[in-house]
């Protein structure tokens, strides 16, 4: 049992009888979400070294949440450092960089960053966590063009699990870029913006029973497409229910999704327009603040399972299986989002990181609605894919994945020698353990 008489803390502190206990805990997955004994919602870096040292003093496990996206395994009892209140963004026009604290999602530095005609490298969805989401090394809107957010991270500080707050450097400063939120409660990072006021995006929605070879032309235009175009298509069997728009209700959608960084867009998307009239364009110039228009997920929490992999090419025969293993009438729901990599995302950056497999071209992602387990469907779905399969992305998956695929031997042994070094006690529980 935690006491907070063992080790005074100036700031809130949750346990289970608490009213906001419920509400602090649970994130946007809640699959298995956080069961603490202890919940400190932080709103400073001081509030995370106390929280820290609390842990510390009664050899509690730590797990740390911001958004919750990528929740993997809920902590059962010790200590949930909540970040969520701590989420100021503090932007440098002139440097053209911002300072993201611990909880900011990429709504907060997006609004931040706005005014100034800057842009972050976040992802499709706002909402998520920016500094998990780039710890994990961070596969975005504009990744083809400038390759992933953790490559362009100037500062990272953060409370490793010696109560210590400090500046990652060295090997520390390798290995969180990359390697996840195994190192350290992370208070903040500072990570460089770039002139995008607006781009040109948004989707191509196909009903796929009308236009069945959405999948190829896709898979044949991306051969052709310069680093300016990064793009996905994503299967989608839709519900016959009111809250999906009344164009797409029940129907099986080829959802082609599009961020263009080039002057003669449209003329680039021209082979994608060729397959046929969309049942929806949301194909346009638009702010890049309103970037999470592109993908338009859905924004309510809930319960879903994920498995990734990354792969050296679209084999056609594997992609005609996809519709056929994981179409409406699969046992389970299952999304299947298969994104375009390359370009710069095959470039090593200035300042090596833990990021693996850049060779990949390609990522499957199958995402699963609800708390029933889709794991065997996931794994038939990815079967055919089993030989032109070279790793996995770390942020992008669910429990139970060895990070051996995640990462090359010598970075994973580079890795669990750091984590050994830094968290000797295992202390921090994160999302996917090293």
């Amino acid at each position: 049992m935690l006491s907070a008489r063992a080790h005074s803390v100036s700031f809130m502190m949750l346990t289970t009888t608490s009213t906001e206990y419920d509400e602090k805990r649970l994130g946007f997955q809640r699959r298995d979400p956080h069961r603490p004994e202890v919940i400190f919602p932080v709103t400073n870096a001081t509030e995370v070294e106390e929280a820290v040292r609390y842990a510390i003093d009664h050899n509690s496990k730590i797990a740390v949440q911001a958004a919750g996206h990528g929740l993997t395994e809920g902590i059962d009892g010790g200590v949930l450092i909540a970040t969520a209140g701590f989420n100021s963004v503090t932007v440098d026009p002139d440097k053209k960089t911002a300072w993201i604290e611990a909880g900011a999602t990429w709504r907060d530095v997006l609004e931040a960053t706005a005014p100034y005609g800057l842009a972050p490298l976040s992802g499709s969805f706002p909402g998520v966590g920016a500094i998990s989401y780039t710890l994990g090394g961070g596969l975005g809107l504009m990744a083809r063009r400038f390759g992933y957010a953790a490559d362009h991270v100037r500062r990272i500080e953060l409370v490793t699990m010696d109560g210590v707050r400090r500046d990652a450097d060295g090997d520390l400063f390798w290995a969180t870029r990359g390697g996840g939120g195994n190192f350290g409660v992370v208070t903040g990072i500072e990570i460089e913006l770039f002139d995008v006021p607006t781009l040109y995006g948004g989707s191509l929605y196909f009903d796929f029973a009308e236009h069945p070879d959405v999948l190829e032309v896709w898979r044949q235009w991306t051969k052709t497409v310069p680093d300016e175009v990064t793009s996905a298509v994503a299967l989608v069997p839709l519900p016959d229910i009111p809250q999906i728009p009344t164009e797409l209700r029940g129907k099986y959608i080829a959802q082609v999704q599009l961020a263009i960084l080039a002057d003669n867009a449209e003329e680039l998307i021209r082979p994608l327009r060729a397959i046929g009239e969309p049942v929806m364009d949301t194909v346009g110039e638009l702010p890049y603040v309103e970037s999470g228009k592109i993908f338009a997920e859905p924004d309510r929490p809930d319960s879903f399972s994920s498995r990734n992999v990354l792969v050296s090419d679209l084999d056609p025969t594997a992609l005609a299986t996809v519709p056929k293993l994981a179409g409406p009438e699969a046992s389970t729901m299952c999304v299947v989002a298969i994104r375009h990599l390359g370009g710069a995302l095959t470039r090593e950056p200035a300042a090596a990181n833990a990021v693996s497999h850049r060779d990949a071209a390609y990522s499957l992602t199958l995402i699963s609605p609800g708390a029933d387990d889709a794991s065997e469907l996931h794994s038939a779905v990815l079967e055919p894919w089993r030989d032109l399969t070279v790793g996995r992305l770390l942020n992008f998956n669910g429990a139970g994945i060895d990070l051996r695929d995640v990462y090359d031997a010598e970075t994973f042994s580079r890795l669990t020698e750091l984590r050994h070094h830094y968290d000797p006690d295992r202390r921090l529980q994160a999302n996917h353990q090293l």
